[in-house]
Order: structure tokens, then sequence, then C-alpha cells
């Protein structure tokens, strides 16, 4: 701090005074002090304040400008991007910065022409579409009406996958378009993979360590009091309970896995409980929960072949240093094909053919279809070492499912519906990480790595009298279940609707028992089954939906919720049309209406979806 000697002080002040009242503040908070209290004094009396000092101190530097609030606003689909910018708001709080956190549903976007600070946190579903939460300003921002931005200061942090070729796109939409309009970049945009835990929190400290080094502070919150010794004593003594997470996933043990689908079925469905006591894992119906798969032996084979390296030779994974069959089976996907492992690969074989699927999205996405790794490494060989093998791969993620039981129909448990993906493709027999793995290779009392993955947004409505419309295909009918569970366990007035389609009755009617028995009781109050081989004409859930319209129409002017949950392309877009027929043939209205009646009821967040 400025020693204060030789200034004559005003009448009431003394050195020990100031000293008391600033001793603890930075050097940075001692410059801004000064400009404010300049700034005050020269409002109060119209001329600038004067002190009897002692010569030779140099001029002091205006002030930095204090930070404008911060608007944080999210584009969520399953709440990620929502758990984040809650994340960043807590962080920039603990900075002494002001901050609003924004859902884009509920963004004005008049706005947006008067935000001088935002931070955006947004996810890209499928290839390239944005959430439905952010369609609205997305749409707006790419139209005439979009008002040029020079006063904002923005940075983006875009969640995705890698696994589609649009990788983040909706994040790179809003970054573009920002600077289009005339906004300044305060942070180059971050893009996060599926596990986007990391790069976020080194996104979310780059970003504020960016804003407070620009602008003065606020006053930063008081410190908390240091612990006494008791209670020092008592936190040692009982340490926090273990949080199990995608970092350090739980190890259930199985205790039960069945097939539900009848011999001669095209299809095969697995019925898998895990048990959950002392793990303090929680979730809710909607939940979905990851697992941590194995990649087959035969596949990983296949790989070493392909490559042509033997399976011993040893690789370094960070810290570890492992077997390279080992780190294929354990730490590297090697079912899916992506792009950003292409990428990798391409700047080690250097093929014409390579690069041109490379730089045209409409070859490179049939390229990628149904391909592997070993298929990538047979089409395009080349010599590589092992640690430039796993170097090139991505790590293994867990493969999520919709989770099909109610904690409180089933305490302590956690049951999983998952169909075994098995398929020919380019001379090679294929089949999914995850599911095999938990189909072939997982029996009872062995124990699978998991964890919750919560989604904010595919919930049962609050009240409990409000009507459910469930509409689910295969595997999609799992978070249904779950709902009806709960609701007969809270003993929910609300009426419950189940649309369900397969195959064929005789052997692919899951959970069969089941719903004929929530219906006897009353429980389930309508149940409509679509059974699309049974006859000559193929019949979808989609086709129930239209045989119901006016009772479907009926439920939703009653304030009903209605949730999809199954195949994105096959189901989630077929039943998206179907709906909005049902809209306009019972109201009467144009099509153009019907489809805003619709999109309104997603944007209530009343028309839900869990597709994949």
């Amino acid at each position: 701090m400025t020693s204060l000697q030789g200034t004559t002080l005003p009448a009431g002040l003394d050195d020990a005074t100031l000293q008391q009242l600033s001793g603890n503040l930075t050097e940075q908070q001692l410059l801004w002090l000064s400009g404010y209290f300049y700034g005050r004094y020269s409002a109060t009396t119209g001329a600038a304040p004067q002190l009897t000092a002692a010569p030779a101190a140099a001029a002091v530097a205006p002030a930095p400008a204090p930070v404008p609030t911060i608007t944080v606003l999210f584009g969520s689909q399953t709440g990620n991007s929502k758990k984040v910018a809650k994340q960043l708001a807590d962080a920039a709080t603990g900075k002494g910065l002001k901050v609003e956190v924004k859902d884009m549903n509920d963004y004005a976007t008049r706005n947006l022409a008067q935000e001088k600070l935002m931070l955006v946190v947004v996810s890209t579903q499928g290839e390239g579409d944005p959430p439905v939460s952010a369609e609205e300003l997305h749409q707006f921002l790419f139209s005439k009406r979009a008002p040029k931005l020079p006063e904002l200061r923005y940075s983006v942090l875009a969640l995705g996958d890698k696994s589609y070729v649009e990788f983040c796109k909706t994040g790179r939409d809003f970054d573009e378009r920002f600077a289009e309009l005339g906004a300044q970049r305060i942070l180059d945009r971050v893009d996060c993979d599926v596990d986007y835990e990391t790069a976020a929190e080194e996104w979310i400290a780059a970003v504020l360590d960016k804003i407070t080094s620009e602008f003065a502070p606020a006053s930063a919150p008081a410190a908390a009091a240091a612990p006494t010794a008791s209670a020092s004593a008592a936190v040692k003594a009982e340490p926090a309970a273990t949080v199990y997470s995608r970092k350090h996933p739980w190890e259930a043990r199985v205790l039960e896995s069945i097939q539900l689908n009848g011999r001669g079925s095209s299809k095969e469905t697995y019925h898998l409980e895990l048990d959950l006591a002392e793990s303090g894992l929680h979730y809710e119906p909607g939940d979905a929960l990851a697992v941590v798969p194995v990649n087959e032996d035969p596949l990983v084979e296949e790989v070493l072949k392909a490559a042509r390296l033997p399976e011993g030779e040893s690789v370094d994974l960070g810290t570890e240093r492992l077997p390279l069959a080992a780190a294929l089976a354990n730490r590297r996907e090697l079912s899916v094909l992506t792009r950003d492992v292409m990428e990798r690969y391409a700047a080690l074989a250097p093929h014409a053919q390579l690069q041109d699927l490379l730089t045209d999205t409409k070859q490179l996405q049939p390229y990628l279809y149904g391909r592997d790794i070993a298929d990538l490494l047979t089409d395009f060989p080349t010599e590589l070492s092992a640690q430039a093998l796993v170097e090139t791969l991505r790590p293994l993620p867990s493969r999520a499912y919709s989770i099909a039981s109610s904690l409180l129909a089933h305490p302590d448990e956690v049951h999983l519906t998952v169909g075994a993906v098995r398929y020919e493709a380019f001379g090679r027999r294929k089949q999914g990480a995850c599911s095999t793995f938990l189909a072939d290779r997982i029996a009872v009392d062995d124990t699978v790595k998991v964890f919750v993955e919560h989604n904010e947004y595919f919930k049962l409505p609050q009240n409990t009298d409000t009507d459910i419309i469930m509409v689910g295909a295969g595997t999609g009918v799992a978070p249904f279940r779950a709902f009806v569970e709960e609701r007969v366990e809270l003993g929910a007035a609300g009426r419950n609707w189940l649309f369900f389609g397969n195959p064929n009755f005789t052997t692919d009617f899951l959970y069969q028992t089941e719903w004929q028995q929530y219906l006897k009781q009353g429980k389930l109050n309508q149940l409509h089954v679509a059974f699309s081989r049974d006859q000559a004409e193929k019949i979808y859930v989609q086709n129930r939906l239209l045989e119901n319209s006016k009772e479907v129409y009926g439920w939703l002017e009653n304030g009903a919720h209605f949730y999809v949950c199954g195949d994105k392309v096959r189901l989630g877009a077929a039943i998206q049309t179907a709906l909005t027929e049902v809209v306009q043939r019972e109201a009467g209205i144009s099509s153009d209406a019907a489809t805003d009646y619709v999109r309104n009821l997603k944007k209530q967040r009343r028309y839900l979806e869990d597709v994949y």
C-alpha cells in the first residue's frame, strides 16, 4: 500500500483508520477505489479534488471500468449445458462478479442488443441440430432481424459428440454468427466431446480470468472463518461419502439378466437388474445409467492384425503403462469410427482418397456409417507404432441407457432394457461394444462399472394430477416402465396412456405381463400397441396416434404431457409429424398453425423426447 506520509489529512481521518479500512485490499482494488472516489467527489462538487501532499507522487492511471453483468445463456437438451452454466455462475460469483443465468428457451431476443458480456453454453443434437430450447434464438440470430452487436464481448462453450460428423455445430453457429454481427470474442470457442467435464472446467477458469484481467472486479465475498480445532477434528472423523461419476464409476453387481424376446424373434432384448446398495447413487425416472464397456477380444485381434502390431508391446496412457492389447480392450474406442480419428490418422497415412473423404462431408458420412477401426486400418494401411495407434484413437466412452425402474419400487436397484446390436458390414461381423458386452460377457454376480447421467428435462410432471401420454418403440419403452412404477408408488391421480410398438406380438411385447396387470388394476388407463410385422400392411405407433386422434387431442387440451422415446430418425420425426396431423385434424386449423401448436408444446416442456 502507498504510504500516506507527507499528506495533510482532513479533519476526522487519521492514518490508522485508513490502514484499517484498506489494509486487506489488493493493489488493483485500491486503484479501482481511487478512481471511484475521484468520480464521486467530482460529481458532487463539479471540481477535481485537491490534496495538500508532498511532491513526487506519480500520476495514477485511470481505473478500469467495472465488470458489466455477465449473461450466462444455456441451451440444453438433457441438462448438461444447464449444469455447466450453473457451475460457471457459481465460479463467477465467487470472484465477486454479477451474473444472470438464462435458459435460451426463455430468453427475450429484444434484449440481445443491450448485452455487454455474454457467455454461451450450448449443446448440439444429432447431426448439427440445436436443442429445442435453442431453436428460436438460433433462428433469430440468422434472420434479418438480428441486431448488430459491436458492444458485445462473448465466448462460447460447445457440447457435442465426436461420433457425429457435424460435431458441436450449434456452438459453432452461435460463435461465428456473433462475430459476423460485430461482437468481439473474449476467448476462442471450446468444443467438448462426450466427456466434457475437464474441458468445461478449464474454459470456465480461463474465461473468468480473462474477464477479471480486463475489467475491475467487484468486492469479493468475505472468506469463511477458519474452522476451529474441534470442527477440523469432526471433519476428519466423518469423511465425505464417495461420489461415483464418469471419472470414478460404481462397480454394480448384476442381480438378474433375462432375455425378453421369445424364440424366433428378429430382436434380442435383455432386462438387467443391478445392485446399487451402499453406492449412494440416486436417480429419477427419465435419467440414464451410463455403462463402461470392454471391447470384445475378436475385435481387438482384428485391429492388431490390421495394424500389424504385437499385442504385448507396451504403450503409455497418461501415467499408466499397459500392454497394447489391454489398452485397446479397455481404453480405446474400436467399434465406432469418427471424423476426429480419421483426421488424426490421415496425418500419419498419406492416402489421397483419405484426404478426399475428409474434405467432402457427403462422402464422409456414408463412409463412417457401419465401419470400425479395423476397417480404417485395412482400407488405408500405413506403418505406425503402437504408441501412435493409441494416441490416434478416441478414448472408450461409456454408453448411456434409459433407466427402466423407479427407486421407490426397487430400492437400491437400477433396471435396464438393452437391445443387443449385431450386424454384417463390409465383409465382417459387427456388434455394439456395450450392448453385446452386457448380453454376452456379463453374467449374474459379475460387476459392471456404472454411473448415473441425470436428464434435467425428460421428467414426470411435478403435479401428479397431470395426465401423461407415452410413445415408445422397442427398448424405447424403458423409461415408461419407470414412469408408471413411480406414479403407482406415489398414488398419482393423473392418467397414464402408453403407445408401444415392436415387430411381433408373440415374441416382442416387452414387459407384457406388467402392462396388462397395470391395465387391469386401472393404473395404466390406456394401452395401444402396434406390431408392425403381424399383418401384411405394416402398422406403427404413429398410426395408432392417428387412429385415436380425437382423444389424444383432448388429453393435450386438458394439459397432458407427451413423451417420446426411441430412434431419432425413424421414430422421433414420424411421431412429431403424426401429432401435428392430429392437432390439425381435431382443432380444424392450418398445417402451419398445427406446427406452431406442437412447437409450443415443446417450448412449454410438455412435449419431451429421449431419442437417439
